[in-house]
């Protein structure tokens, strides 16, 4: 299953994660004002670019700027929500 989310392609996928990192997660996107969906997707783009993948399909400073604005952007829509 594919979509969308504010304009950025998604597609519904099943992983395993152990209890304490789905913990850890799930209190992470509730500071950050996330789904925890959303906190696990920018979090998985973050560590693949960190360990160098961005320089197989992308450029990392580039992939790391537009994961820090979508960061700053939910969290501007979170603030002015209340």
């Amino acid at each position: 299953m594919s979509g969308t989310v504010k304009g950025v392609a998604t597609r519904k996928v099943t992983f395993s994660l152990d209890q304490t990192a789905l913990q850890l997660a799930e209190s992470a996107a509730r500071r950050a004002g996330l789904s925890t969906s959303a906190w696990l997707s920018a979090a998985a783009r973050r560590e693949a670019v960190r360990q160098g993948a961005g320089t197989e399909w992308g450029h990392p400073a580039v992939d790391a700027a537009a994961d820090d604005a979508d960061h700053a952007a939910a969290e501007a829509e979170v603030r002015a929500t209340g």
